[in-house]
């Protein structure tokens, strides 16, 4: 696949996975451009192992963890978008209802483990499939959607069962 085809089948995927992890479209859009530059250097070691949407969404991750380090900011994500994050069966995403519980859930969601914290950041904030997730992690589809919904239910738990 050329590098033209990759960039226009993903950049709207990676966009939109940094911008919901950041909360803001311009670091966004600097992190999707470092991405896709990294991407092009690197496309030689791309082995395979997963779909190309991973691997370059893991790119990206790393990249805004770097970008992260480097300000010294922390993460943060829009009381809005919270509660605009749409997951059929997910409880957490579908009953933000107020900014306090927003506040809670992002507070909480960086204090739980990992892989809790990613495998509930890949699914709701990357929006990959329970099977992507696996892939990420060399783990089945099972291992992700059971590591989900222990992170949900941390939440959960953290929240006061208030949810």
């Amino acid at each position: 696949m050329e590098f033209e085809q990759i960039y226009s089948t993903y950049f709207k995927a990676v966009y939109r996975y940094i911008w919901k992890l950041s909360g803001d479209e311009h670091i966004a859009e600097e992190i999707t451009s470092e991405t896709f530059l990294k991407v092009m250097k690197s496309i030689g070691d791309f082995r395979g192992e997963c779909d190309m949407r991973v691997w370059i969404c893991q790119i990206a991750k790393n990249m805004y963890y770097s970008y992260l380090k480097k300000s010294h900011r922390t993460a943060s994500t829009d009381e809005a978008e919270l509660q605009r994050i749409t997951d059929p069966d997910a409880f957490v995403e579908e009953q933000i209802g107020i900014q306090d519980e927003a506040w809670q859930i992002r507070k909480i969601l960086h204090t739980i483990p990992d892989p809790y914290k990613e495998v509930f950041m890949w699914r709701v904030f990357g929006e990959l499939s329970f099977k992507e997730i696996g892939a990420l992690y060399s783990k089945t589809d099972n291992w992700a959607c059971v590591t989900y919904h222990r992170a949900r239910k941390m939440i959960q738990d953290k929240m006061g069962g208030n949810l």
